[in-house]
């Protein structure tokens, strides 16, 4: 029969030799019958047999343990004040490979695939949105003055400007779509939660990651409305408007059907509503064709009279 000595662990053995070497060091052990955490001062410990090592019980408490693992389920990261870098740098951290995932989640939208659940999965974010929409900003001014530029050409009385104007307006009216009407909606949405306790909700970092990346097809659609064709035009803007509307219907239905029928209906014809509005509206202002109206001027004819004088 073997004799306890020799069941030992080679680990135990490594450690020992460490003490003996370092009389120093000191060893953590943690004992089965026991929660805490027991740190052995080294100078006797183990089998060094030296001095007398003092114990010393670290523990845990249960709320640090909770907070600890309801961080690591959660994927909550912590981050300092709203005022501090490192606040908004989270909202920032995606890859490419994730960007275009969810570029490529809102031009195919499909029945009964929830955009938050299957693009953002709990981590929405706000490099996206904002490029799409600096992008769609220059893309709407820039294509609306080739646009009017090229409906002028053959016009000689047409003297080209650059109209820098429609940059901001652009800006101006693309930012607050993207920004106020997701605030007014999560509002609305978590004023129906604490009414009705079966709605549930998204965050306000989710509805406006949606509205962000839901604009992505308009980008491409801005840059077609250059060409001269009124039916192209309409056609492109009315393909536009149902995979982007798509998106948010499908996106918020889930949550809003919840919720009374009248109320529900309401919510989402608003939305596509204001979606409509604003397609309609860049189009109408940075994509209209000028009429032009030619003007007759009528000919009088010169008559030359010719007065013979007679000499006397």
């Amino acid at each position: 029969m073997a004799s306890p000595n020799d069941l030992q662990f080679q680990e135990f053995d490594e450690a020992a030799e460490l003490l003996s070497a370092d009389p120093g060091a000191s060893t953590l052990s943690m004992s089965a019958s026991n929660t805490s955490t027991t740190a052995a001062g080294g100078g006797g410990g183990g089998r060094g047999g030296g001095g007398g090592g003092e114990d010393v019980k670290l523990d845990l408490s249960e709320e640090e343990g909770e907070e600890e693992s309801s961080e690591l389920l959660g994927g909550q990261k912590p981050t300092g004040g709203f005022w501090t870098f490192e606040y908004y740098q989270s909202f920032f951290n995606v890859d490419t490979v994730q960007v275009l995932d969810r570029v490529k989640g809102s031009l195919m939208p499909l029945p009964g695939r929830n955009f938050i659940k299957h693009n953002l999965r709990s981590n929405p974010d706000l490099y996206g949105p904002f490029w799409i929409c600096v992008t769609l900003v220059f893309s709407v001014a820039i294509g609306g003055n080739l646009s009017s530029f090229l409906s002028e050409k053959g016009n000689p009385s047409y003297h080209y400007r650059p109209q820098f104007h429609r940059v901001t307006i652009a800006a101006l009216v693309i930012f607050m779509y993207a920004w106020l009407v997701p605030v007014g909606l999560w509002g609305f949405l978590t004023w129906r939660q604490g009414a009705e306790r079966q709605i549930g909700g998204y965050s306000f970092l989710e509805t406006v990651c949606v509205y962000g990346y839901s604009l992505f097809i308009y980008i491409p659609t801005s840059v077609l409305w250059i060409i001269q064709f009124e039916w192209l035009r309409w056609t492109l803007i009315l393909v536009a408007m149902v995979i982007s509307g798509s998106v948010l219907v499908l996106t918020f239905w889930p949550v809003v059907r919840e919720d009374t029928k009248v109320m529900a209906v309401a919510t989402v014809v608003t939305i596509v509503v204001l979606h409509t509005l604003l397609a309609v509206g860049c189009k109408m202002y940075f994509f209209q064709t000028e009429v032009h109206v030619l003007s007759v001027t009528p000919i009088t004819p010169t008559i030359n009279m010719t007065i013979a004088t007679k000499a006397h």
